[in-house]
């Protein structure tokens, strides 16, 4: 499970150390992609797995599911962590998020999030003046 908020700098070649504790789930790979919302996902192996198999059973004539499928995995790449728990963010992932020098790991259960900082502190003050609407939502799905 991944937890908390990190705060790190992205490197100028595009390098993201990834923190130290969400890297012994990460021991057997996993994939970054486009994410929802202005971020990024970094999902292990086994919960990409998991995910794949859902979207590879919805049914191929519907568009929705295929466009999904398209928008989430022409945009992945495998995540390969170096020596020192470093992993490249391609370019074009980087300005699929907007991402610049500070950016924010943030936990979210399954798959870990990656967000430009000033992007993710603007999000949080919109969910933070939302917070009882969505207590009252949730409620009704049984949270």
């Amino acid at each position: 499970m991944f937890i908390g908020r990190y705060y790190h700098s992205l490197e100028t070649k595009g390098r993201l150390a990834i923190p130290k504790d969400y890297r012994p789930q990460l021991k057997s790979g996993g994939v970054i992609t486009k994410g929802l919302d202005g971020c990024l996902f970094l999902f292990p192996n086994l919960s990409w797995n998991k995910l794949v198999a859902k979207l590879v059973s919805l049914p191929l004539t519907s568009t929705a599911a295929r466009n999904f499928q398209r928008l989430l995995v022409q945009s992945s790449t495998k995540l390969v962590l170096d020596g020192q728990g470093r992993t490249l963010i391609p370019e074009y992932l980087r300005q699929e998020a907007n991402l610049k020098r500070h950016v924010v790991v943030a936990g979210a259960l399954q798959r870990v999030e990656i967000w430009d900082r000033d992007s993710y502190h603007k999000y949080l003050d919109q969910l933070n003046k939302q917070q009882e609407q969505m207590l009252t939502e949730l409620s009704a799905l049984g949270i």
